[in-house]
């Protein structure tokens, strides 16, 4: 087995353990390398204008809201935008500040036909630390993966 095999599979084992409602589950490092290895796959990056502004972006990600800043309602639009801008048989890994909007969207997604999702744990800033700040632990900008403000 390849070792893009050998990453999906890791990441389906993890999401049948947690019983997700999606193909699989992703730390920020391991989904970079599939990005890179899998044909088509996109990184849909769903969190707000404000954030792809004020916190950084991730160069060649597909942004779209999963809820609309700065009203913080859920964006209606969400699979109709995702329709638009990715192609329906791709492999798709959802992002957002610390996994749990992305995994609603990749359950959104799921639901919706798509056949290949997968949420990035612990997002693009990860967790807080002891004093409340994130990027420090955890996180797609704490891997040192690309990015930029």
């Amino acid at each position: 087995m390849g070792k893009l095999t050998d990453l999906l599979k890791l990441a389906q084992d993890r999401a049948q353990k947690l019983g997700l409602p999606y193909a699989g589950a992703l730390t920020p490092q391991e989904a970079y390398v599939v990005w890179q290895l899998a044909p088509g796959a996109q990184l849909i990056d769903v969190r707000t204008r404000a954030e792809w502004d004020w916190v950084g972006r991730i160069p060649g990600a597909v942004e779209i809201e999963w809820l609309s800043y700065p009203e913080n309602r859920p964006n209606s639009y969400f699979l109709a935008q995702l329709k638009k801008q990715v192609d329906p048989e791709a492999l798709l890994m959802f992002i957002c500040r610390s996994g749990a909007r992305s995994h609603n969207a990749a359950a959104l997604a799921s639901e919706a036909g798509h056949p290949a999702c997968y949420n990035v744990l612990e997002g693009f800033e990860g967790d807080k630390d002891a004093n409340g700040q994130r990027s420090r632990i955890g996180g797609w900008r704490h891997a040192g993966l690309p990015w930029h403000s």
